[in-house]
């Protein structure tokens, strides 16, 4: 598999396939060190500090998880309420819309849904494709 060469594009398969689902509208794959962009949809643009933050997360760091849940989490500028923190995965919302958030072994896909999607569907697609890119070796 590979990543597209500019990451602000939707050309890439894996986020034409979280996107296409039609329960996202936007999304991005970070590496699991959360210090770069792969694969993103135009205008998803995450901030470094907030890839980091959410690499810390779900990488086990109760310090960052605890004041995620205390100050929020941002993506892209706007401010979620981290509703759930499990082992590879976060949940967050913010008014109607939300994240749903799952790493796997390389990766941390992030993805958003829009006002009026189904939470647990954007929740289902975006822990489908991780444990499909796990499966594939990311």
């Amino acid at each position: 598999m590979s990543w597209q060469d500019s990451p602000d594009t939707d050309t890439d398969p894996v986020i034409h396939s979280l996107v296409g689902s039609g329960h996202l509208d936007k999304g991005a794959i970070i590496s699991a060190a959360g210090d770069s962009v792969w694969a993103a949809s135009g205008g998803f643009d995450l901030k470094p500090e907030e890839m980091k933050l959410i690499s810390s997360i779900v990488g086990g760091d109760s310090n960052a998880k605890d004041k995620a849940f205390a100050e929020g989490l941002y993506v892209g500028g706007e401010r979620f309420v981290m509703a759930r923190a499990e082992d590879r995965s976060i949940y967050a919302r913010a008014g109607r819309t939300g994240l749903a958030v799952a790493k796997t072994k390389q990766a941390i896909i992030v993805g958003h849904h829009p006002e009026g999607a189904v939470a647990g569907n954007a929740t289902s697609t975006v822990e489908s494709l991780a444990d499909y890119l796990i499966g594939q070796g990311y």
